[in-house]
């Protein structure tokens, strides 16, 4: 006596899936104006099981927002589990731009500001920046990305990134840019800047090596202005001197 039902709720299911893969791919393909005939058309299902699963076309469309981002949430934990923090939040950052870019339309109604129905897509948008927060704070623990870079900031990056990729002609170039892009997130090695390294050594400073003379090896005196010496005195400049005539 519940086959029936049963049955009947798993076609309803698949049905809805089938709808929502089908919206996805022409959402993608043709942009926001596409029709609910259209896509009932490439489902290969008639209108009416599209309106009874999506009553509405901006109902459809936030659901097909939703599944994208929730298919971004699965790959964070994917990531998360198989890649050491910096390595899981650059390849899931790459993965967002990658898979949106060739979404575009769908990443521009995730960016736009029209007012959709919020009961399904909010509570994704939110898991969504739950897992990328995850990924930044394991990767700033780790010391992989700059202490400064806060969830929005990778937010931003991230349609950034898009609209590059997107925007070059060629995707080898325009991949090779979006990774650039990236980089600046990164920590960076904290060095003494060269002008510290470089500079001579000030009188009295007592891990200073002295300089010595070219020609008998004698220490100099170190000067706190003009030029530092070459020689000792005139008897080893001198001696220099002839030296170089003669070679």
């Amino acid at each position: 006596m519940t086959a029936a039902p049963v049955a009947g709720r798993a076609d309803a299911r698949r049905n809805r899936d089938l709808v929502l893969r089908t919206a996805m791919r022409v959402i993608a393909e043709e942009g926001l104006q596409a029709s609910l005939g259209r896509i009932a058309q490439r489902a290969g299902v008639g209108a009416g099981t599209v309106y009874r699963h999506f009553p509405s076309k901006d109902i459809l469309v936030e659901a097909v927002l939703a599944e994208h981002l929730e298919v971004l949430v699965a790959a964070a934990r994917r990531w998360s589990a198989r890649a050491a923090p910096g390595e899981a939040l650059f390849g899931f950052l790459l993965e967002v731009i990658e898979k949106s870019a060739d979404r575009q339309h769908v990443c521009d109604a995730l960016t736009d500001d029209r007012s959709w129905p919020r009961a399904v897509l909010t509570p994704a948008v939110q898991r969504f920046h739950q897992a990328l927060e995850r990924l930044m704070h394991d990767a700033k623990q780790a010391g992989a990305i700059r202490a400064d870079v806060r969830v929005d900031d990778l937010s931003a990056i991230a349609v950034g990134g898009v609209a590059l990729r997107s925007a070059h002609r060629d995707p080898a170039r325009g991949a090779r840019l979006v990774r650039l892009l990236l980089d600046g997130l990164r920590a960076r090695p904290v060095t003494k800047p060269a002008s510290l390294r470089d500079a001579p050594a000030l009188p009295g400073h007592e891990t200073a090596a002295p300089r010595r003379c070219g020609e008998c090896g004698a220490p100099l005196p170190v000067r706190a202005t003009g030029r530092p010496p070459r020689f000792c005195g005139p008897t080893c400049r001198q001696r220099a001197h002839r030296r170089s005539l003669a070679g």
